[in-house]
């Protein structure tokens, strides 16, 4: 088995093999279908000029989960209309890692929390709006807890 996680590492596969793509179920849907799309071009380029019998299997399955694909474009607004991200999850939940990532990669003031204690002065200032999201398994007490401690602590525009 080959592991690869970008185009780049498309590289590392032997196009004259039989191959299927399979994702982690958190991974971002847009680097999946890049992926598959360079390794069908590379077995392409190989299967110019070769016998039908001799051609190479190529299967993509996209075994990305649906709540994370799903809350890609709507996370990416919210964290565009707000100063600040603070993003709850836990430190080994591979969805909230990916979900972060898409905040982070949208608004550069998105922080990744796991509870309360770990938020930082530096992050807010006075008239700042934040939006507070989590992993699809953080629990609503838990952002309502470092909603409150924001309130209380940094006394941000909105929260």
């Amino acid at each position: 088995a080959v592991v690869i996680k970008s185009v780049e590492e498309t590289s590392k596969v032997d196009p004259a093999r039989k191959t299927v793509l399979f994702s982690q179920t958190t991974m971002d849907k847009p680097t999946f279908y890049q992926i598959a799309d360079a390794l069908r071009e590379r077995i392409k380029e190989l299967e110019v000029g070769t016998f039908e019998e001799s051609a190479v299997d190529f299967h993509a399955k996209d075994t990305i989960c649906g709540q994370v694909s799903g809350r890609d474009k709507k996370l990416r607004e919210f964290a565009a209309k707000n100063e600040v991200v603070v993003f709850v999850a836990g430190r080994n939940s591979s969805n909230g890692k990916v979900l972060y990532e898409i905040c982070r990669d949208t608004n550069p003031r998105s922080y990744f929390v796991e509870d309360e204690t770990e938020l930082k002065g530096e992050w807010f200032e006075e008239r700042d709006t934040v939006g507070i999201s989590g992993a699809t398994s953080t629990p609503q007490w838990l952002m309502e807890r470092v909603k409150l401690a924001i309130e209380n602590i940094f006394q941000p525009a909105t929260v």
